[in-house]
């Protein structure tokens, strides 16, 4: 009996908004994402030097709604491997998934951030579901059940396509091409993203100039140009700049730029948690001429692949403990599918605008030009939560 799960994300850059925290637990949750997302990241990084774009929150999400349905060592895996083995309480078992409702409304409780997250459970026809886990799915998850004829497998790809379609606004389409007869039930979350940088750069600006993929390899790309006041820092021992680059609503894009010289792969290593949160708490103000590449992603991930080697294994096994999900034996994930979608471009607000206080008048701005490969996080400003993370060695590469 195959149980299928399938994580669909999108992200069409522009930012997002602000949310106050409101327990230390959030923080905690927040925390242990970033360590789980630089954890898969590495993971990812191990098979290949091609660009990477995921949104570790989704995963995350995804996974904390399947807990619900696990026990025993499956449930222990998940818990381990997603870095929330600390935050569970054997008298509170419903504390994780309300930690993820928790921090899902501090940042978007106001509405006015462009962050749509959707969960739908897929379920064949008579399947058998605990009322407890549907309850629970929907209480913390506000997923959505649905009944699908599976057998019929050309028309539930269709279904569960367009389904994906429309919770990404069109973003990420023909998410699957083939379905398995015997698929008993889909877990399918999606996530999309859109804001608008807080300063737009000038599309008039925008002219072609070279990236440096390596000593050897050069490739044209469009070049975005601004001069205006940033939130920036160095880190020196890790010989890399970083930059913050803010949209409207409490969300900002950090990148993070090694140094001439300096070969990405060796920076692969060192990013942690504490250093991302020890560059925003060192971040000052100062003018600078940027020039950011525009460019597009198209990524997708096999996670069944992945999650094993971080420690996430007897879920997609025979020996799967899916009792709170179903008291049939024998049901397993057979697959994880994440997709994820990211532009990059000089959109924004006419109205928006960057202050400029604390800053000399006319001093001569100095420069940040990210024409090498950089690391770039989509983080929410108040939380410190990850929503996306990437790294761009091509951008002329979707």
């Amino acid at each position: 009996m195959g149980f299928i799960f399938i994580l669909t994300y999108m992200c069409f850059l522009t930012p997002v908004y602000q949310a106050q925290p409101q327990s230390v637990t959030i923080s905690d949750l927040s925390s242990k994402n970033m360590d789980f997302a630089l954890k898969l990241y590495e993971e990812i990084s191990g098979y290949h030097d091609d660009n990477i774009f995921f949104s570790p929150l989704s995963i995350s999400t995804s996974f904390a709604a399947l807990l619900m349905a696990t026990g025993g060592e499956t449930r222990q895996e998940i818990l381990r491997g997603f870095k929330l083995e600390q935050l569970e309480r054997a008298d509170q078992p419903e504390l994780i998934p309300q930690l993820f409702q928790l921090l899902h409304e501090n940042i978007t409780h106001n509405g006015t951030l462009k962050l749509d997250q959707s969960m739908a459970l897929f379920v064949r026809q008579h399947f058998g579901i605990e009322k407890t886990f549907e309850n629970q799915i929907k209480k913390f998850f506000y997923a959505d059940i649905k009944s699908v004829n599976f057998e019929d497998t050309k028309e539930s790809v269709r279904y569960i396509n367009e389904y994906i379609k429309q919770k990404t606004e069109d973003k990420v389409t023909d998410m699957m091409s083939s379905l398995n007869a015997l698929t008993q039930l889909m877990l399918i979350n999606t996530i999309f993203f859109q804001g608008s940088w807080k300063t737009p750069f000038n599309a008039n600006y925008t002219e072609n100039a070279p990236f440096y993929i390596d000593n050897y390899n050069i490739v044209q790309v469009p070049m975005m140009f601004m001069e205006d006041s940033f939130y920036t820092m160095e880190d020196v021992t890790l010989g890399a700049k970083v930059l913050k680059m803010s949209y409207q609503e409490g969300v900002s894009m950090l990148i993070l730029l090694p140094n001439k010289g300096i070969d990405y792969t060796v920076i692969d290593d060192e990013i942690t948690t504490e250093r991302f949160l020890n560059w925003i708490r060192h971040l000052r103000k100062m003018k600078l001429e940027v020039n950011l590449p525009k460019f597009k992603m198209e990524k997708s991930y096999s996670l069944h692949n992945l999650l094993p080697h971080m420690g996430v294994t007897s879920i997609f096994s025979n020996s799967a403990n899916l009792t709170r999900l179903c008291k049939d034996k024998g049901i397993k994930v057979s697959e994880v599918l994440h997709k994820a979608v990211i532009e990059v471009d000089e959109k924004g607000t006419i109205a928006a605008a960057a202050t400029t206080s604390g800053i000399i008048p006319y001093s001569l701005p100095r420069s940040f030009i990210v024409n090498r490969p950089f690391f770039f996080f989509i983080y929410h400003e108040d939380t410190k939560c990850l929503l996306f993370m990437g790294r761009v060695i091509d951008p002329t590469k979707n």
